[in-house]
């Protein structure tokens, strides 16, 4: 008598899954409802955008990139999202009498259950109808599509798999933080290419598209659009590659998910006991830090940046932003040099809410301020540890814009005009820092504790507004150099103008904030503490 089969079984888990994740809230019911019925209404409109780029003359080379990149969304969306799916997580069958094979059967049916599979399906109808053309071509179409979609989905699973350890810890799930910064960057390339394909038109996709073509799953439409022009012997063989790539997929799953089910991990060895503590010595960037208090605060400061979540993830996309705004503008022709002024910008918010950044934890910190010194040092070795990696960073930005742009006369004026802004917005954010502290929730994606996004708008943008009052002098003095006749051969003077503007206002800006915070210790540290 055969064994029944698992995979109903795990249909109808995905969906109580997904029945009991709608009824825990009103709330999350709605957001779930608003999302489908979006990516719907996306779907369906681009649906209607591939059947009308049915006759194009391009329309394959759409289709095959529009493909391939699907599937390259498939496969950082568990990186990202590792919560988005619980049947993303096999770990939660361990304890099961389950064998891989079908296991992989049942979670790969369950894993065509969702928003997610049905807005592919449309795109890939969309695609082939695009492109097909008799009798033949449907008939392929009719093998590539669900082909094509069961690759993307065993592509997301492998993923997940092969990572589903990193991906179940902290770590993995500090990860989905940075996808904020990917979005950004990724809607930055879009826009970029966009504006490329403008202005040169689609041809310009064919070369990628005739190598594209062969890799799974864009090779399952590349099989339709050969047997619409007769190529039969090109269609079976991007049928087989697809076919090869799913069965390869598949196999690679199911290795992992033995792997998973019976070897051990790190959880079920016992800890060894240290039975003697060393003394720690400084190392790498430890042991170029200034001695004392200022050196110490600069430690925490960037190691802050290299372990938490959310501060790194809020210096990578500073980081990321601050270089493509000016890059990509000046690539387009449309830049200006002092575009490089932005990487200034995004970096100096970094000040902003300093103590923030610590939580709960800044109690450690208010216990070693008693005096005005002691603030004062606290946020100028703040101040000094975002400068470690704002001043080189700000300055590469600068040299790079100007020699996409080739003007490099106004190199040093830029550069004067990012040092003041630097220090402005140092200023002002150590202030604002003292003035309107907030909570920085440790998890989840909000960056503001909920009831503190007043104090979130006052801390930045109003600091904001204030730093380019404080630039006012530079910005002046810098259009009058410009305007005044002769007035070109003196601008380089604003290089060094502008570095020591912007020291002279970031001293002036931790000495009037330093009082602030020794006297606001008890409610910064309850304003930091709510998250």
């Amino acid at each position: 008598m055969s064994a029944p089969t698992i995979t109903p079984v795990f249909v109808r888990l995905k969906l109580s899954l997904l029945r009991n994740g709608l009824r825990q809230s009103t709330g999350r019911r709605a957001a779930y409802i608003a999302s489908a019925v979006a990516a719907l209404l996306f779907a369906a409109l681009q649906l209607i955008g591939l059947i009308a780029l049915r006759g194009n003359e391009h329309a394959e080379s759409v289709v095959v990139l529009l493909v391939g990149v699907l599937a390259l969304g498939w496969a950082v969306m568990p990186l990202f999202f590792p919560s988005g799916d619980e049947t993303l997580d096999p770990t939660r069958l361990v304890i099961l009498p389950l064998r891989p094979r079908p296991l992989v059967r049942a979670l790969l049916a369950a894993s065509l259950v969702g928003i997610g599979p049905l807005f592919t399906l449309c795109l890939l109808t969309g695609s082939v109808i695009a492109v097909a053309h008799g009798g033949a071509a449907y008939a392929v179409g009719v093998v590539a599509i669900p082909l094509a979609l069961l690759v993307c989905v065993a592509l997301a699973r492998a993923v997940a798999a092969a990572n589903i350890r990193l991906l179940t810890s902290r770590k993995g799930r500090d990860l989905a933080v940075l996808s904020g910064l990917v979005i950004a960057v990724g809607a930055q390339v879009v826009n970029f290419g966009a504006q490329r394909l403008g202005s040169s038109g689609l041809g310009q996709l064919d070369p990628a598209a005739e190598v594209l073509r062969w890799v799974p799953p864009a090779s399952a439409v590349g099989a339709v659009d050969a047997a619409s022009e007769g190529a039969y012997g090109a269609a079976v063989l991007q049928l087989a590659l697809t076919a090869g790539a799913l069965a390869a997929l598949l196999g690679v799953w199911s290795r992992h998910l033995t792997r998973l089910m019976t070897a051990p991990d790190g959880s079920t060895f016992q800890a060894v006991t240290v039975s003697a503590v060393r003394e720690r010595k400084p190392t790498g960037l430890a042991r170029l830090l200034p001695a004392g208090r200022t050196g110490t605060v600069m430690e925490r400061s960037l190691r802050y940046v290299w372990r938490d979540p959310k501060t790194k993830a809020a210096w990578v996309t500073s980081l990321a932003i601050g270089l493509i705004v000016p890059v990509f503008n000046a690539l387009q022709g449309t830049g200006s040099i002092y575009f490089a002024c932005f990487a200034a910008g995004m970096l100096g918010i970094l000040m902003y809410n300093q103590f923030g950044q610590d939580t709960s934890a800044f109690w450690m910190v208010a216990m070693t301020i008693s005096s005005r010194r002691d603030a004062y040092v606290e946020l100028r070795a703040r101040a000094l540890a975002l400068l470690v990696i704002t001043l080189p960073y700000a300055t590469l930005v600068t040299v790079l814009t100007t020699a996409l742009l080739g003007d490099w006369p106004r190199l040093p004026e830029v550069l004067g005009l990012s040092f003041a802004l630097l220090g402005a917005m140092l200023a002002t954010g150590a202030w604002s820092s003292a003035r309107f502290p907030y909570s920085i929730p440790q998890e989840g994606y909000k960056n503001v504790a909920p009831g503190q996004s007043s104090l979130a708008f006052l801390s930045i943008f109003g600091g904001m507004v204030a730093a380019s009052l404080l630039c006012a002098p530079v910005i002046a003095v810098t259009v009058w150099l410009n305007v005044t006749p002769n007035g070109d051969h003196w601008t380089w003077l604003l290089l060094p103008a502008g570095a020591a503007y912007g020291a002279l206002v970031t001293w002036l800006g931790l000495r009037l904030a330093a009082p602030r915070t020794a006297e606001r210790l008890p409610e910064i540290l309850t304003a930091v503490s709510k998250g």
